[in-house]
């Protein structure tokens, strides 16, 4: 199956599939298509989207899911063959191999505006605070957990990138090469 772009890279050698952190390796599509233990599927990773931010699977539709190494999913719009060995595929966008997943601030910008749960819009300065790394203090009555930051931007609400919210605090998930400080 991996010659046609579907199954998920595994080798047909009879040897027990691994993930490979030299290669891209398709999701499979659903458990049963799953070769590689712990590999997320296409349909685990449309459902979080969904369950976790209220964003349809429909805003995947064009895009297909690829882990490299373990653990650290992309999003590529369009079609390859199966399993890829170069650099960069598209863009990361969720991690995987830990207890909660954690989507990518890039991920968060390009599809955050489809959110529609777990979302906290900021204020200019809080909006800034976010930016320069900070973490603050913020009530919010949502759940804990990952978050869609937003602020307003050109008339409209932007997708900042990913808070944290726990224990009252709205912790920044801004890599420090991306941290900006505007104020």
């Amino acid at each position: 199956m991996d010659e046609d772009g579907g199954g998920d890279g595994a080798a047909d050698s009879g040897d027990a599939p691994t993930n490979d952190g030299q290669r891209f390796d398709r999701l499979p599509a659903t458990a049963d298509e799953r070769t590689v233990p712990e590999r997320p599927t296409r349909e685990e990773v449309l459902a979080w989207w969904d369950e976790r931010f209220g964003i349809e699977p429909a805003v995947f539709a064009e895009h297909t899911f690829w882990e490299r190494g373990s653990g650290k999913i992309w999003a590529f719009r369009g079609e390859l063959t199966t399993p890829v060995e170069i650099e960069a595929l598209g863009m990361t966008c969720l991690r995987t191999r830990q207890e909660h997943w954690k989507p990518t601030m890039s991920a968060i910008q390009r599809f955050g505006e489809h959110a529609t749960r777990n979302v906290v819009h900021l204020a200019r300065e809080q909006a800034a605070t976010f930016l320069a790394g900070e973490d603050q203090d913020l009530d919010w009555d949502g759940d804990w957990g990952y978050l869609v930051v937003t602020h307003d931007l050109a008339g409209g609400s932007e997708p900042l990138g990913v808070g944290l919210y726990v224990y009252g605090e709205l912790r920044s998930q801004v890599p420090k090469g991306r941290r900006r400080d505007l104020r």
